[in-house]
């Protein structure tokens, strides 16, 4: 049977143009759009921009917006729409094709000037969305502006080169020559980059610096929320970010697909309101699995950014404590100069523990790492999980500890996050390892799968001459009931794991 009462929005049912290049859904727009101020719905001078387009979704909710806003000063239906159209509202697309999608739905007709485009006035088929082919500025390898690689994109006219225009120039103000309230959009996330074996760089930073060039009122955006603790080309972008007293509103989804479904974001996704005006704290919303919490904070109490607003007062009773962090013992990537592909040779008196595998070496084979070959050691995975995507919450954050007796050594699929004289100090911190309490610690600044030694900064450094256990850390630390449920929300017991 027919529903006619059914009437889907097609820019609900885009498939995405990859994990990195999401379409919009238009709940999340319009709960973007949400947290402006209803004023500037009135407002016929207003002007906004979204400056890296695709499917066109945040450019007409704006418009909806401002039709019934204007009603009453500009009454004609068709003169109401013309102006709105030609005056406020404005896009720059990332391709061709995502060009005539934004037309499509902001003026019902791929060209502006179509016959049943909803403008009457246009002269030209672009209106306000204009798409133009940008070019890299190739330098020693790599682009100036979003560092690309030049083996990667430095290609024929008929392949697209990501060169996007937006984040191309010095001058950003130079594209349309006008000054913008509001700068709204969903830029392209990342670049695959052929001249990096890491394989991809986030590019998403630059669209957010580039458009604070703009100087608007309002500036909202939603980027992968791995930026929350740095990495790869984000830690100074972090660091401005976290810094910035004009961001007034920051929601996190920690499981992407729930506000884009089928796509993975490992780590999650964020959208934030930054306003020229606001000097002060910023309401953090997070919301998992269906359940929302809000929390006004300074976004720099910590040097990352904890998403979790339950987990502040958590922190701030460790922190209390005054123990060192336990990552000033964590050794650093490849703790014995031996690369992740170094197998054992079954020849030698060192036990190596490699990748699915662990047998002897000769101690002449190891190029670092002599002064711990002979201690006890407690070995972690460097990777572990997703980091946050996959709906498995409590998680496990971090793999089983292996106590690793001397004379013994690792490659670098292993971390060493500790070295003792004494068994029964190794596997004293092996158990420190199982608790919940220390993985729910790691889980705070791990958003994606790599356990590194800075993961371990907010865990304290407590005497392993004992063997301690969740209770024993709740009790020691002041945990509340209400905190230690919530930790054990988040992790799940390591007997759980595989």
């Amino acid at each position: 049977m027919i529903n006619n009462s059914y009437n889907p929005d097609v820019l609900s049912c885009l498939a995405n143009l990859s994990s990195d290049e999401v379409f919009t859904p238009p709940h999340l727009a319009n709960e973007m759009l949400n947290h402006l101020p209803p004023e500037l719905w009135q407002n016929k001078n207003a002007r906004f921009i979204d400056p890296f387009t695709k499917s066109g979704v945040f450019l007409r909710e704006i418009t909806k917006r401002l039709l019934v806003g204007l009603e009453k000063q500009i009454p004609d239906p068709q003169k109401r729409i013309n102006h709105i159209l030609q005056n406020q509202v404005f896009g720059i697309a990332i391709t061709d094709l995502t060009a005539l999608l934004a037309r499509r739905s902001l003026y019902c007709s791929k060209t502006a000037n179509g016959k049943y485009s909803v403008c009457d006035e246009f002269t030209d088929k672009d209106g306000k969305i204009r798409f133009k082919q940008g070019k890299h500025s190739w330098e020693k390898g790599r682009c100036a502006f979003c560092g690309a690689s030049k083996e990667g994109y430095d290609r024929g006219g008929e392949y697209e080169t990501h060169a996007y225009e937006f984040i191309h120039t010095e001058n950003p103000e130079d594209i349309f020559f006008m000054k913008f309230d509001v700068v709204v959009g969903n830029p392209p996330y990342q670049l695959s980059d052929a001249g990096d074996s890491t394989g991809s760089s986030p590019i998403y930073q630059l669209f957010v610096e580039q458009a604070k060039k703009l100087n608007p009122r309002f500036l909202s955006m939603i980027i992968p929320s791995r930026w929350f603790a740095g990495g790869k080309g984000l830690d100074e972008f972090r660091s401005t970010m976290l810094k910035d007293k004009r961001i007034s509103r920051l929601v996190d989804y920690p499981i992407a697909s729930d506000v884009f479904p089928g796509v993975k974001v490992i780590g999650g996704i964020c959208y934030f309101l930054w306003e020229r005006d606001h000097s002060g704290m910023c309401r953090v919303t997070t919301r998992m699995n269906g359940v929302e919490d809000t929390m006004d904070r300074q976004l720099d109490q910590f040097d990352t950014f904890v998403r979790f607003n339950k987990a502040i007062s958590i922190l701030e009773k460790v922190q209390a404590r005054n123990y060192p962090p336990l990552s000033g013992q964590v050794s650093r990537q490849k703790p014995f100069g031996l690369r992740t592909f170094a197998r054992p040779t079954g020849k030698g008196d060192v036990m190596l523990y490699a990748n699915n595998s662990a047998d002897t070496v000769a101690r002449r084979t190891i190029p670092s790492g002599s002064g711990m070959i002979d201690s006890w050691k407690v070995l972690t995975s460097m990777g572990y999980g997703e980091g946050g995507e996959a709906r498995d919450y409590p998680r496990m954050i971090m793999g089983k500890p292996i106590v690793a007796s001397p004379p013994s050594a690792c490659t670098e699929t292993y971390l060493v996050v500790g070295a003792y004289e004494t068994k029964s100090e190794a596997e004293n911190l092996a158990a420190y390892l199982r608790t919940r309490f220390l993985r729910f610690l790691v889980g705070l600044r791990k958003n994606t799968q790599h356990i590194t030694q800075d993961r371990f900064v907010f865990v304290p450094s407590v005497p392993m001459t004992k063997t301690w256990t969740d209770k024993k850390l709740y009790e020691h630390f002041g945990i509340t009931d209400e905190e230690i449920a919530f930790i054990e929300a988040i992790v799940r017991p390591m007997e759980d794991a595989k």
